[in-house]
């Protein structure tokens, strides 16, 4: 029987796809704003894993696809769009310092990376530590929670039922990340006992 969930977050779905495509025989050569290429291949011969970067300034960011790269995987860069836009420069709060402002010469339209890797049969995980990977999902939680304190206090300032609408969808998100969290803290206090 097929398990249906209420809320699947983006990554996860668009990380699902990637795979469904390579399962299917296609593997990807380029990406764009829009528009994903790919290749034939032979069904499942790479994995995919999408990785949300967009708290990174340009430096970290940098460091990290070059750390991948060494590490054997092809990586890509794409966009999310989840963003305060004035122009071509976006402001990201919840980032960490050097990539709270985005421009074109830094992480404009490149908030993901899609990494992928030849399929060896073994699981592909990026985040193996179950501290960093605690770590990634809160920092996944954080806009989230931004755009809820913001959205919540207009709805509440200017009486808007859409401002309260947004800041209400942003609770889905917001319960996604934490139940991870939650679920590898349980994991981490039982392997401590």
């Amino acid at each position: 029987m097929k398990k249906y969930r209420f809320f699947g977050s983006f990554l996860d779905t668009q990380e699902k796809w990637l795979n469904k495509m390579s399962a299917q025989g296609y593997r990807l050569v380029r990406t764009g704003k829009l528009m994903y290429e790919f290749e034939s291949c032979s069904p499942n011969e790479v994995q995919y894993r999408v990785e949300f970067i967009g708290e990174k300034s340009r430096e970290n960011a940098e460091d990290y696809r070059l750390f991948l790269e060494d590490m054997g995987y092809k990586v890509f860069y794409k966009n999310i769009n989840l963003n305060y836009s004035i122009g071509k420069v976006r402001v990201r709060p919840w980032a960490e310092k050097g990539g709270r402002i985005a421009t074109n010469s830094t992480t404009y339209n490149r908030e993901l990376l899609i990494i992928e890797k030849e399929n060896d049969g073994k699981p592909f995980m990026l985040h193996t530590s179950l501290g960093d990977r605690i770590r990634y999902y809160r920092m996944l939680r954080n806009p989230w929670i931004f755009f809820l304190v913001i959205f919540g206090a207009m709805g509440i300032f200017l009486s808007s039922i859409i401002c309260g609408v947004f800041a209400a969808l942003s609770l889905f998100p917001i319960a996604h990340y934490q139940l991870k969290v939650t679920k590898i803290k349980k994991e981490l206090d039982f392997r401590e006992e």
